[in-house]
């Protein structure tokens, strides 16, 4: 099957640079209802450091655009030069308003004659792993939510002690001779990158280069349990941590996690979750079993994991459904 098209659209500018997105359009017959083409933003992971909008699923892509919605996958700028709030966050946050106050109209407007009329009632947020936090950093902090969030195995519950526990399964893939000078390296970047060799869902072949300073970086970070103090320094845990920030208000939430994940464990996920049901928010949660962490890069089409994590993309459809 052949991957799906799309366009590149800039939703904003820091520094002279470009920051992109990815836009992927449906057949114009598929529109959902009268209102028009709900948006699905699908946010890649990495670690907040690594990867890019060329790292995701295409087929849950081609999913979404079955289901009659516009797909938007953006880049945003990578940790650590700038922090998780001021970076990542912020990225993805100026691209959501960027889509309510008209710019996702007026790039889809000057790409086709077709005419794409959006549906801003049903903008939704999907993430992997780090994308996963990202899209539940579009349903606080910023003026208008997402409609509902879809979250596969997004780290989040960052005071936990599992965030400065080192990985000796990680460790043990780093090479020896790795140095504070060599990885330290990634600072000295400009402009502030938005895309970062591999994204840690597995795909690129040989996957990781450590002869990347920025690779190197990332996994020692990881490694040694302080990827939250690389990128969020600060440890304001208040200003980005989605468990902190569940009200009842916050958009409704569907969470998918394999039962075997040693990177982001399920129990934060099942925390999350539990927080949502707290404050009476609409949401829903599914274990994979045996998968572990990144299995969205690898699941087939048509397998057990397939059914299980498409139960998110139906919880997002289920709310258009009942509008």
């Amino acid at each position: 099957m052949a991957s799906p098209s799309s366009f590149r659209a800039v939703y904003k500018v820091v520094d002279e640079q470009e920051i992109d997105v990815d836009v992927y359009l449906p057949q114009s017959e598929t529109a959902k209802g009268v209102a028009g083409y709900p948006v699905i933003i699908d946010i890649h992971g990495g670690a907040f450091m690594l990867g890019s909008s060329d790292m995701v699923n295409k087929d849950q892509i081609q999913d979404c655009l079955n289901r009659g919605w516009i797909v938007l996958v953006p880049n945003h700028r990578l940790c650590p030069q700038v922090d998780l709030l001021d970076g990542p966050m912020r990225d993805c946050r100026d691209l959501l308003a960027w889509v309510y106050d008209g710019g996702l109209q007026d790039a889809v407007t000057s790409e086709t004659n077709i005419p794409y009329s959006l549906d801003l009632d049903h903008v939704f947020a999907f993430g992997t792993s780090s994308g996963g936090t990202l899209a539940l950093s579009l349903g606080f902090g910023v003026p208008r939510r997402v409609a509902g969030i879809f979250d596969m195995y997004g780290p989040c519950n960052f005071s936990d002690g599992f965030w400065t526990s080192e990985l000796p399964h990680i460790a043990s893939k780093l090479p020896a001779g790795l140095t504070e000078d060599f990885i330290n390296q990634v600072y000295a970047e400009r402009p502030v990158p938005i895309r970062g060799g591999v994204s840690l869902e597995g795909q690129a072949p040989g996957a990781p280069n450590f002869s990347d300073p920025r690779q190197a970086f990332a996994f020692t970070q990881i490694a040694q349990g302080s990827v939250m103090k690389a990128i969020y320094p600060k440890g304001d845990w208040d200003t980005v941590d989605p468990l902190r920030n569940i009200s009842a208000s916050f958009p409704p939430t569907f969470i998918v996690h394999g039962t075997e994940d040693v990177m982001v464990p399920m129990s934060l996920s099942k925390d999350l979750h539990a927080g949502l049901l707290a404050h009476g928010v609409k949401c829903g949660m599914e274990e994979v079993p045996d998968e572990g962490h990144t299995f969205a890069a690898k699941m087939k089409v048509g397998s057990r994991t397939w059914e299980i994590q498409r139960k998110g993309f139906d919880f997002l459809e289920s709310l258009i459904d009942q509008a």
